[in-house]
């Protein structure tokens, strides 16, 4: 799941420069996106995802760690770009909800990538999600990615990288 998991961090790190938005509203008069999510933190938080993949693959194929799954570059191409769509969906839902940028919503903030990431690569490599995610991991993806992604989050604000430590 790391070219899932790193997008996001990457994103928060490369970010800044022009919304994804170009600052529109929508019908309600609510920012699509916001401020937070920018096409430098998209393209760097795509690129670190797919890196951190082709090194996975890289590892697998040189014996390196052997119990790795096999990725497909497709599935970790997938997993990067899916996993900021989740977080931009989201992101629209959250305004349209009236949740400001930085504003917790419970759960969503936390699986939102992991949704994302594993359904655009059912929807287009669902060879690979079968064959890779079985419902035990699938079950495990989902209980250790909100504790996983709070820890991430935390250390983040001590590091004044995050406003919020969620």
């Amino acid at each position: 799941m790391l070219p899932a998991y790193l997008p996001n961090n990457f994103a928060t790190l490369t970010g800044g420069g022009m919304p994804i938005d170009m600052r529109r509203t929508w019908s309600d008069g609510r920012r699509i996106l916001g401020d937070g999510k920018t096409i430098r933190g998209f393209v760097g938080g795509v690129t670190a995802g797919i890196l951190i993949g082709l090194l996975q693959m890289y590892a697998e194929i040189s014996g390196l760690v052997p119990w790795f799954p096999s990725h497909t570059l497709t599935a970790v191409i997938l997993l990067a770009v899916g996993s900021l769509l989740g977080d931009l969906i989201k992101s629209f839902f959250k305004r349209r909800q009236g949740i400001e940028r930085g504003g917790e919503w419970f759960l969503v903030d936390q699986l939102d990538f992991v949704i994302g990431a594993l359904l655009l690569t059912l929807l287009l490599d669902s060879a690979w999600v079968v064959q890779t995610i079985t419902l035990p991991l699938l079950i495990t993806i989902l209980i250790l990615t909100p504790l996983l992604h709070r820890t991430v989050n935390i250390i983040g604000y001590k590091l004044g990288l995050k406003k919020v430590p969620w």
